[in-house]
């Protein structure tokens, strides 16, 4: 893989996150919104300002 294949557009892991959090609400429902989050965090490479921006905008 080249340097340009791993290389995502700045919206593209936010994108794949919401995705992400989406589908581990729907199948774990009783699964804690921050535990959610931080696994996003580390699984998407997620910085602290795109986290808040997906806490404070998408319920």
């Amino acid at each position: 893989m080249n340097k340009k294949d791993s290389m995502q557009a700045p919206g593209d892991k936010v994108k794949k996150a919401l995705k992400w959090i989406s589908e581990t609400v729907t199948k774990c429902p009783g699964k804690k919104r921050r535990d959610i989050l931080k696994e996003a965090e580390i699984r998407f490479d997620l910085s602290p300002a795109e986290c808040e921006f997906i806490d404070s905008n998408f319920a």
